[in-house]
């Protein structure tokens, strides 16, 4: 296996040198337990999946833990949610930075629990599958904090961008080569039947699984949990409490309306996104790369992935994506907002491989907005060349992240 470097080992080991424990949350098979072993590789590992060690653990946790008091990796360990209490007085009475690596893929049950029992005491960082720069090799760009220099600017990958799309960025696929539709139904399947049997008390999985095929048609697009219900006949409460489901597995984020008023805000709905293309482009039933050339979504599963690879740059440096969208009373949007040093760099995204003036419109009319001290914007776009345009950037698909 190809041992691609991920981004957030740094601030791993940073937080190591500061906190007794932390813990590294994120969907399943993004990569967690890889990424903890390669960041702690003196540690010992122990796999709460284990039908021995979850016995051992949930009958005696205090021998358990005298067993594995220090320098140890506790995957899954919200499987066992009584050892809590007792990691916080272990950690309480050695006083040991990095004493503990937690992983996990259940959101509810670690945030709870960490809230409960470790609080101060756990620094959490949460892994999402590849990004695009961290599969390629290649650091990061983060286009919104400086423009590329011509030296630094990188040559396109030698997959499509239908390809890169279609397969999606979670290590498996790349790493085994894998055929990408054959594991997202491997992968829904397992994450239905395992995860959400946990989280939810659902006599009847299928209306939650056509729940998830309609939100992916939606994905790019303003919330309306109502509509959604309604289509499904459930109501907006069930609605709601399933979404908060697949935002906790990691497989959708939500983007809220920009904060700043500037007079003329007034929608107030978030937008919904899926954090994976590939795993959008199964739920959409989409076949192969060039179908999704040529899908009635094109320009939403496109906005999708270069949303996801924004958020990933910030995840995976230990941040939380400061991401938001913006839309006037005239319908004028701006589809991302990255609020960067107090202020929102608006960014356009557009499938398109070649740039319309048009396109320019909607970020020049936000730039001179009253009150509005930002000075700069940029157009993400489906093709190869970099640009710049007055006080745009025209950043090719492939230098996002």
């Amino acid at each position: 296996m190809n041992m691609k470097k991920r981004f957030l080992e740094k601030p791993l080991k940073s937080a190591a040198k500061k906190y007794p424990i932390v813990t590294l949350t994120g969907p399943r098979q993004s990569g967690k337990t890889t990424l903890a072993k390669t960041a702690f590789p003196k540690y010992r590992y122990v796999s709460l999946e284990d039908p021995d060690q979850r016995s051992f653990a949930e009958k005696d946790p205090r021998g358990f833990l005298e067993e594995y008091n220090q320098y140890v990796i506790l995957d899954e360990v919200q499987r066992v949610p009584q050892l809590f209490s007792y990691l916080q007085t272990l950690v309480d009475e050695k006083k040991l930075p990095g004493q503990f690596v937690l992983t996990g893929s259940n959101q509810f049950t670690l945030n709870e629990k960490i809230s409960q029992s470790l609080a101060g005491r756990a620094a959490i960082f949460k892994l999402l599958p590849f990004s695009l720069a961290e599969l390629l090799a290649r650091p990061p760009q983060s286009f919104w904090e400086k423009p590329a220099a011509p030296s630094q600017k990188i040559a396109p990958p030698k997959a499509t961008l239908s390809r890169v799309i279609f397969e999606g960025l979670y290590p498996r696929i790349h790493d085994q080569k894998i055929d990408p539709r054959q594991w997202y139904r491997d992968y829904f399947e397992t994450y239905v039947t395992k995860d959400v049997r946990n989280l939810l008390e659902l006599g009847d999985l299928r209306s939650f699984e056509q729940f998830v095929r309609l939100l992916a048609g939606r994905s790019g697009q303003i919330l309306n949990l109502t509509s959604l219900g309604n289509d499904l006949g459930v109501s907006h409460t069930t609605a709601k409490r399933w979404l908060s489901v697949l935002e906790a597995s990691y497989l959708v984020a939500l983007l809220p309306p920009y904060y700043k008023n500037f007079n003329k805000r007034i929608i107030k709905a978030p937008k919904v996104y899926f954090l994976d293309s590939g795993f959008l482009c199964f739920l959409l039933q989409i076949k192969n790369p060039k179908e999704w050339a040529t899908h009635p979504q094109l320009g939403s599963i496109f906005e999708t992935f270069i949303v996801s690879e924004i958020f990933k740059s910030f995840t995976h440096a230990g941040l939380t994506p400061p991401l938001y969208f913006w839309r006037d009373r005239s319908g004028t949007e701006i589809d991302l907002l990255i609020d960067h040093g107090g202020k929102g760099f608006p960014v356009e995204i557009k499938a398109s491989q070649t740039i319309n003036q048009d396109f320019l419109r909607p970020i020049s009319s936000w730039l001179k907005l009253p009150n509005n001290k930002q000075t700069e914007g940029a157009i993400v776009f489906g093709g190869k060349n970099y640009q710049k345009r007055s006080k745009l950037q025209i950043v090719p698909w492939y230098a996002v992240s």
